[in-house]
């Protein structure tokens, strides 16, 4: 058997303010040929996983490229083109293949592309013809279309959010691969649209529950995979949008009536499963008279996971002018900020504006007077599973009681190590402000007295109602209040 793999993905924010070019995925991770480095991005997992399961068959694997991008705004259309090319190339040269496996994000939206994984799947399905076998792993933030989903033998979604199990996931899509290359089964997929758009957070009831009554249904008659894509809100495209996906041996009708049956509960669920957000003063009040330290506020709408810049200067603006301290900030992207700082090195002291330069939801820079504390080049910080995620050349500064952490390369803060590995100690603050939406709840809750979700002035809106869809297949919760009255522009 030979099994053909590759990587292409992103998140676009398709109202983000940074296109997303090819040195944006260079710098966050792009390998070619399996030469994975230690410090592995968690999309490249799946292929490290696929191919050590597929050699210890005595089978035969041909890794193609392996990249993928911070999530920000549209991806350049020359970008998309050369990768997707490059993939499609190394396959051609590959042929014959016996099933393709692909571990991509789902949401990567490009110019003159609104579904950059159907054009590259569509294209690799009508290399290999229909009989070949195609998989693909899915982050939970997905839009799944239509033609996407026939063009493929089986689709596996991350199950939790924050996204710990994308390598579980990855072995449960490699055991339905490998059983149907054995003969032992005949994969069938079920989609179904549940026309809700949301954000919704698997570490609390009820969708903990629901998480863990998928988990429990697969396996009984005939299920082998059932996931709920959550899709990511803010990338405008028609087929946004949450769906359940559940894969069957040749059991259609099962895992027809299946979808539908755990969408509907879904749907059921959906105001309880809505998250809340504090607005930013109510935010900071309720942190500053909170028992206990450190409190956490998460600045959602600036995270750079979800297509934001990571420069906002909201939120420690507002802890400036109400005179506090006793917090660190991390981090902010700012690579003018950060070489200077870097450059001038440990203990340096001097004027810096920080932050607020790349538009309107920025906000404002700072201007300060900082001390450099620590400096790291190249450095790469812990994120989700044991996977590493890329900074840069970054530094810790003081400024009037706050520290911050300010990196030359986008990434997210999912891991207190964020702030530890330069020194800073979290347990000495009262505030901790960190740049993501929920990524960092699993490593963050063991050490925080309280989460605070802040609704910030930022990039991701968090009111969906205000967001300015133009491409949305209509009608679709919370849009509208009713979106089951007719069926005339849904994509499923």
């Amino acid at each position: 058997m030979k099994i053909f793999t590759a990587c292409l993905g992103t998140e676009t924010h398709t109202g983000g303010p940074l296109p997303t070019d090819t040195r944006a995925f260079e710098e966050t991770y792009l390998v070619r040929g399996g030469n994975h480095p230690e410090a592995i991005n968690m999309f490249g997992v799946p292929l490290v996983i696929w191919a050590e399961a597929a050699r210890a068959r005595g089978w035969d694997v041909v890794e193609s490229l392996c990249t993928f991008a911070t999530p920000s705004g549209l991806v350049v259309r020359r970008t998309h083109e050369d990768f997707r090319d490059e993939i499609l190339a190394d396959l051609e040269a590959a042929l014959p293949v016996d099933a393709v496996m692909l571990s991509l994000h789902g949401a990567m939206v490009a110019h003159g592309y609104d579904d950059c994984e159907g054009d590259l799947v569509s294209r690799i399905r009508g290399l290999v013809g229909p009989d070949v076998l195609i998989g693909a792993e899915f982050d939970l933030h997905c839009h799944i279309s239509r033609q996407f989903a026939e063009d493929l033998t089986a689709l596996v979604i991350y199950k939790e959010y924050p996204h710990t199990d994308f390598a579980e996931r990855a072995q449960d899509l490699w055991r339905i691969i490998e059983a149907t290359l054995d003969g032992r089964i005949k994969p069938h997929m079920a989609v179904h649209d549940c026309r809700m758009v949301g954000v919704f957070h698997t570490t609390r009831e009820p969708m903990r529950g629901f998480v863990d009554r998928m988990t429990e249904l697969e396996a009984t008659d005939g299920v082998l995979s059932i996931s709920l894509g959550h899709g990511f809100p803010w990338g405008d495209v028609a087929e946004e949008g949450a769906r359940i996906v559940v894969v069957t041996d040749a059991r259609p009708d099962v895992g027809r009536d299946l979808a539908e049956r755990l969408g509907r509960e879904f749907w059921d669920l959906r105001h309880e499963i809505t998250p809340r957000y504090l607005e930013m003063e109510d935010a900071i009040t309720r942190a500053l008279t909170a028992p206990g330290s450190p409190i956490v506020l998460a600045d959602m709408s600036d995270n750079p996971g979800g297509g934001a810049p990571g420069d906002s200067t909201a939120i420690p603006l507002r802890l400036f002018r109400r005179g506090i301290g006793m917090a660190a900030v991390g981090g902010i992207w700012d690579p003018v900020a950060a070489s200077i700082c870097c450059g001038a090195g440990e203990g340096a002291e001097f004027p810096l504006r920080l932050g607020g330069k790349t538009g309107p939801t920025s906000g404002e820079p700072m201007d300060l007077r900082v001390r450099v504390n620590t400096v790291l080049r190249d450095h790469y910080v812990e994120s989700l599973g044991g996977s590493k995620r890329y900074m840069g050349d970054a530094a810790a500064i003081t400024a009037d009681g706050i520290d911050f952490v300010v990196h030359t390369a986008r990434c997210q803060n999912s891991n207190p190590a964020f702030f530890t590995d330069f020194g800073i100690d979290i347990t000495e603050k009262k505030i901790l402000v960190v740049k993501s939406m929920q990524h960092f709840y699993g490593n963050y809750a063991p050490v925080a007295a309280e989460i605070i979700y802040t609704a910030a002035p930022g990039t991701l809106v968090w009111d969906f109602k205000d967001f300015p869809y133009k491409k949305l297949a209509r009608p679709v919760w919370p849009l509208d209040d009713d979106p089951w009255a007719t069926n005339a522009e849904r994509p499923w």
